[in-house]
């Protein structure tokens, strides 16, 4: 499995932001980038330089009722909603050719605002789909509605899609994982702490909500059974953390020895019910979840796995759907899971979809009006002056040998940069978007999506794919392609500014460099090569060094709490919180190369370190909800947001220095529990 490591967790992203600094340059210019009315002076920066940094602002921007956090993040992406409403209203109004990007983008926006239609429609788009789940006559049936569902851009029992092979990142390779429930996390179905209890209750009785507007006269009973049966494919799935090392989910097979594993199960024929011809190779994440599934195939009935399959259509689908079936699903997933106390309006929710359905359609109209060129230019200058540091690093490191440094340059100096968008663009031929159905338009998107996944079968990795969509604020490291992607979006304020001064820009997008390029470098992402195959180049005694450091890491993180008795799971978070150490490592470092930060010369009273900092600080300032608090320690890989500041500053000699943090101070870590790594 080829993971993607972003700077924030990709799923609660949904942020889509403009170039403009803040929206527009006559903002910029009445803002301070670094404003001391947020700081609070009553904290001491060495008990808690998070709450320092932060603390007015904090008490001063409570979260709105439709978000579950507040913060830099959000007030980027409430920002930047209103320049792309703008362009999506315009394109919904121009009456554009067919096919073009104007036409496209504007018509999936008007169906999906025709919210008297979709309500006027109910389940009835649904109706021929799950009619044909129930005319399954057997299980081999149930496979084949599997498969078919997948074709269309659903996700029903499993995950299942195209990318390098981990070992030769140059073919490509059909890819299964786990996947299948309705909850977040296995960890869901089985921890016994009041929360998980709540969770728990409130999705089976949302079920059976689910299934009553369905039209089921036997919910609670089919509910019940339809949660058994999630319950044993949750027993037999991997923990998060066991997915972390990528030789734990990378099992190479053929479809005869899956057909052995599996047994009862036609993989031959599911795989051409996928539209996959001339395979005989696959990777399998988790062979023991697959051998579970053909267990289940004759061991549950054949009614309860189309209550299965059809529950879970109409879960997946109900943001698509008429008001009852989308006020439902929020009230578990955001009310319930996550503290949200009401829904976003309708036209960002669409906007997302937008987003997610022809992004690149809609990012070039967003790169045409709002990215500067200057900004792409500037980026790549911070980039190459990471990438330098990094390499001196390297070259200094005082428990790594010769041997592997060569290969860890080599690795780093080989790093593809992709800055603000793709070179080249799809142009989604042959997709129809029509403006009076959403639901139509959503599964066409989907499945254009999966035809041009499985079109990859057979062809040369193409490497100037992006993973994400320029308006996105956030960014990525991909070992498959040995890449840090830094999209448009991420490239303004509080991470980036033309006006801002060296400390602000290499606090912010300077550490955010830095995290990406660690994370070629983490725990997993150390276990790549420069060619981006996943292969050993470490010596033993190097590689029990950076173990040795790593572990200090995950121990520092488990010992944090939240939500007065919450552990973080430093293991959970190991990738994330190295990269978070070593992004503002190496930041500071070329910070210091600048004219301003060889200097002493201060801005509103702070020195250049001290605004590096404090720059680094206010990129995590966020109020979050409890609840998404607690669900994100359960699913997110990055720490709460509070410990992505302090928990690396707490291991950094200069931070210490620039605010005179002293022993007996909360954050402060005697030199021999600092854990220094890259």
């Amino acid at each position: 499995m080829n993971f993607k490591h972003s700077i924030i967790a990709c799923a609660a992203v949904l942020a889509l932001a403009s170039c403009k600094d803040s929206g527009n340059a006559g903002n910029q210019a009445a803002m301070k980038l670094l404003d001391p009315a947020n700081i609070d002076t009553t904290v001491k920066p060495g008990d808690n330089f998070y709450l320092y940094a932060n603390g007015t602002w904090l008490k001063n921007n409570p979260i709105p009722a439709d978000q579950t956090r507040w913060g830099s993040f959000n007030e980027l992406q409430e920002n930047n909603f209103k320049a792309l409403h703008e362009l999506l209203l315009a394109a919904e109004k121009a009456n554009a050719a067919p096919g073009t990007k104007e036409q496209m983008v504007g018509d999936l926006f008007k169906s999906g605002m025709d919210s008297a239609g979709i309500n006027k429609a109910g389940l009835e788009p649904l109706k021929a789909k799950l009619a044909q789940i129930d005319a399954i006559k057997d299980p081999a049936g149930i496979l084949k509605e599997v498969a078919l569902e997948h074709t269309e851009g659903l996700s029903p029992l499993f995950s299942f899609w195209i990318s390098p092979d981990d070992k030769n990142v140059t073919r490509q390779i059909c890819q299964f994982f786990q996947g299948g429930l309705g909850m977040p996390d296995r960890d869901y179905y089985f921890n016994n702490d009041a929360r998980s209890t709540k969770i728990r209750e409130a999705y089976k009785q949302y079920l059976v909500e689910v299934m009553k507007m369905m039209g089921d006269s036997n919910a609670a009973a089919n509910a019940a059974s339809m949660y058994q049966l999630e319950q044993k494919l949750a027993a037999a799935s991997m923990t998060r953390v066991e997915q972390r090392d990528p030789y734990n989910v990378y099992h190479k097979m053929s479809v005869a020895s899956l057909n052995t594993a599996t047994p009862g199960v036609d993989w031959k024929g599911v795989f051409a019910d996928l539209k996959v011809a001339n395979q005989d190779t696959c990777i399998v994440g988790q062979p023991k979840y697959f051998a579970e599934i053909a267990k289940q195939l004759t061991a549950t009935p054949l009614p309860v796995w189309k209550t299965y399959l059809k529950t879970h259509m109409v879960m997946d689908m109900s943001p698509y759907l008429s008001t009852n079936f989308d006020e439902a699903h929020f009230g578990f997933y955001g009310r319930t899971l996550r503290g949200q106390e009401a829904q976003r309006p309708r036209w960002k929710r669409v906007l997302n979809v937008v987003d997610g359905s022809v992004g690149e359609m809609l990012g070039q109209l967003y790169v045409d009006k709002n990215f500067k060129p200057e900004a792409k230019k500037r980026m790549l200058e911070l980039v190459n002056n990471l990438q330098e540091t990094f390499a001196e690093r390297i070259k200094a490191l005082d428990w790594m040998s010769a041997e592997t440094k060569e290969k860890a340059l080599a690795k780093l100096n080989s790093f593809m940069k992709k800055i603000g968008y793709p070179d080249k663009w799809k142009t989604y031929e042959g997709l129809k978007i029509v403006p009076n159905d959403y639901v139509a338009n959503v599964f066409n998107a989907s499945a254009w999506e999966y035809n041009y996944s499985i079109n990859k079968l057979g062809k040369a990795v193409d490497k100037t794919e992006w993973g994400m969509t320029p308006p996105t604020v956030n960014a990525y490291y991909n070992p498959a392609f040995n890449e840090i992607v830094f999209p448009a979006g991420i490239l303004q304020y509080p991470f980036f500014s033309e006006n801002a001064d060296d400390a602000v820009n290499y606090g912010g997008i300077g550490a955010v460099i830095g995290h990406e390029m660690t994370h070629g470098f983490d725990d997993q992402g150390r276990q790549y090569a420069a060619d981006g195959n996943l292969k050993n180049w470490w010596t033993p005694s190097d590689s029990a060094n950076f173990v040795k450091r790593a572990n200090m890491v995950v121990e520092q993180f488990n010992n944090y709490t939240v939500l007065d008795t919450v552990h973080v799971n430093g293991h959970l978070t190991e990738g994330e919180n190295l990269a978070d150490l070593g992004g503002v490592t190496i930041a500071y470092e070329a910070f210091k190369k600048t004219k301003q930060g060889q200097s002493n010369e201060k801005i509103d009273g702070f020195s250049p370190d001290q605004r590096f900092f404090l720059s680094w600080a206010q990129v995590w300032r966020a109020n979050t909800r409890p609840e998404e608090l607690a669900s994100r320690i359960v699913t997110d890989p990055h720490s709460p947001n509070e410990l992505r500041a302090n928990g690396p500053l707490s291991n950094f000699e200069p931070f210490y220095k620039a605010f005179n943090v002293q022993p007996g101070e909360k954050m402060y870590r005697p030199d021999s529990l600092r854990a220094k790594v890259w």
